[in-house]
């Protein structure tokens, strides 16, 4: 009997210094996008993730302080990310569910005008396993992000980075160019999709926000730490392969202002660095399928 194909598959094992040699843009020798998650959490149903245990340890809902944690992101920390961003000149890709284009109308507009990069991260935030009709809530989304913006998005991040066996034939069929659920590369990586192959574009789970303040409960001066070495290291990667690192941010995290100096420090690092590029998601994306075509 043929053993039945694994979602692993579609990403055949390539050691990074067998690969063939591909150019950054504008001189450089490394890459760097930031990634700004913006996500709409509906009081009604339980959090996709919390900062706060419930009293006598029995789940509630309406859970107004969980909700109310991510709420300070939209309202406030956004705000703060937009400020920061926009003073150094960055455009960043905006990872956004589909219905914050309705229910958040004022950041995603701003983020139009401010030229950022419009990235799929599905249409409700929650897992694609418990999606009913995936191709509906991408074409969703799709249609969301294009009554803002004029144009389908380019790239896709899952929420939670979640993928079942059939996500990238569904985005593929969508016209979906690239997808950051992939955390297993410092460059980009052709994935096998129907009906044409899907580009991974590098997206981390190390300088995250999410796993670093929250899982982790690390302190905000170790956002910086962690993201001044993790560019250094690809920076001298870099000589030899072109590398590519990903800087992944959510508003009720590093948008609160016990964090946000620590965001600000990293930022002025990266743009301090030689030979450094910052991009966006589809640049990376439009720059390495130009020069290495998909199998």
């Amino acid at each position: 009997m043929k053993p039945t194909k694994l979602l692993s598959d579609r990403a055949p094992y390539s050691a990074i210094i067998d690969r063939p040699h591909w150019q950054a843009p504008n001189g450089a020798r490394m890459l760097v996008w930031i990634i700004v998650n913006v996500e709409h959490w509906s009081i009604e149903r339980a959090m996709p993730r919390t900062v706060l245990s419930p009293p006598m340890g029995q789940p509630l809902l309406p859970d107004l302080p969980n909700w109310a944690w991510h709420e300070y992101g939209m309202r406030v920390g956004f705000w703060r990310f937009f400020e920061a961003l926009g003073q150094r000149g960055i455009r960043p890709t905006l990872a956004i569910n589909g219905i914050v284009c309705k229910s958040y109308p004022r950041i995603a507009r701003a983020a139009h005008e401010a030229g950022w990069e419009f990235m799929g991260h599905g249409y409700l935030q929650g897992p694609m396993h418990k999606v009913d009709d995936q191709a509906q809530a991408i074409a969703q989304t799709i249609d969301a992000i294009g009554s803002i913006t004029g144009s389908a998005p380019l790239g896709w991040e899952s929420p939670g980075l979640t993928e079942t066996d059939d996500t990238l034939d569904a985005l593929s069929e969508a016209g979906i160019r690239y997808v950051a659920d992939w955390v297993l590369d410092d460059q980009p990586v052709w994935l096998d999709a129907k009906p044409r192959p899907v580009l991974s574009v590098p997206y981390t789970v190390e300088i995250n926000d999410i796993p670093m303040m929250v899982l982790q409960a690390h302190s905000a001066e170790e956002f910086y730490r962690r993201g001044q070495a993790q560019l250094d290291r690809l920076w001298l990667d870099s000589a030899k392969q072109t590398r590519v690192m990903s800087v992944s941010i959510h508003p009720y995290i590093m948008g609160v202002p016990h964090r946000i100096a620590q965001l600000e420090r990293l930022l002025d690092a990266v743009i301090a660095k030689p030979e450094v590029h910052i991009c966006t998601g589809a640049e990376i994306a439009t720059c390495f399928e130009a020069q290495i075509a998909s199998p």
